[in-house]
C-alpha cells in the first residue's frame, strides 16, 4: 500500500512536519510512503526577498509531484503552511490541476488528511485545515484528523500546536522556531493513523 505526503513549505516548518508524517506512516507494515512536493510559484528573485531561497535548498532533492502521484496513492497526507486562514497558494494551485481525478472518481475511498503550520498560536491552523477538508470531500476522500489518543494534543506544559482536525506547528514571527518535539510526535501519529486506516480499508 502506498502513502504520499504531498506539501509545500516556504521556510521549512512544514518540510519537517512532513518528514515526521512519513516517518509515522512508516512505522505500519507494509506500508509504501512517498514525500512529494508541489510546484512553487513564486520567483526565485521573490523568494530571495522573502528570505526563504536557502531554507527552500534543504528539500529540492524532493520530486515535484505530478497530478498522477494522487490517483496512484491508496492515502495521501497533505501539508500546508497557513496564509489568512487558509492553504496556500501554491498547494491551492496543485488542487485546482487535480480536476480529472475528479471526473474518473480516482480519490474516492482514499483517506485523506491535512496538517500545518502558522507563525502565531491562533494564525487559523484550525481554518486552514478545516476549509482544505472540503476539497478532500469534493473528492470523496475518507478524512483522518488527529484523534485525542494522541496524548501530547492536552498538554498544558508548553504553547504546541494540533487539534483533532491534523497536526500543526507554531513557527513563530520574529523569533521562528522549528517544530517542537511534541509538534513532531502528534504529526508522527496522525502519519501512522492514516497507514492504520488505510490498512484496514484496503484489508
Amino acid at each position: 500500500m502506498k502513502i504520499l505526503v504531498l506539501f509545500y513549505s516556504t521556510y521549512g516548518h512544514i518540510y519537517e512536519m512532513a518528514k515526521a508524517e512519513a516517518e509515522g506512516a512508516q512505522s505500519v507494515p507494509g506500508m509504501e510512503v512517498i514525500l512529494r512536493r508541489v510546484p512553487e510559484t513564486l520567483s526565485s528573485e521573490i523568494l530571495e526577498k522573502m528570505h526563504a531561497r536557502e531554507a527552500q535548498k534543504k528539500f529540492e532533492h524532493i520530486p515535484v509531484a505530478q497530478v498522477q502521484d494522487l490517483a496512484e496513492a491508496d492515502a495521501i497526507i497533505f501539508g500546508t503552511p497557513t496564509r489568512f486562514g487558509n492553504m496556500a497558494a501554491q498547494m491551492k494551485s496543485f488542487l485546482d490541476s487535480t480536476g480529472q481525478l475528479w471526473a474518473h472518481h480516482s480519490l474516492v475511498g482514499k483517506v485523506g488528511a491535512v496538517f500545518t503550520s502558522s507563525n502565531t498560536q491562533h494564525g487559523g491552523q484550525e481554518s486552514t485545515i478545516l476549509s482544505f477538508l472540503i476539497t478532500l470531500l469534493h473528492h470523496g476522500m475518507i478524512i483522518a484528523g488527529l484523534p485525542y489518543t494522541f496524548e501530547g494534543q492536552t498538554t498544558m506544559d508548553e504553547i504546541a500546536g494540533g487539534s483533532p482536525y491534523g497536526a500543526s506547528t507554531i513557527a513563530g514571527g520574529d523569533e521562528p522556531r522549528m517544530p517542537s518535539q511534541i509538534e513532531l510526535d502528534g504529526a508522527r501519529y496522525q502519519g501512522r493513523y492514516v497507514a492504520e486506516l488505510t490498512a484496514k480499508l484496503r484489508g
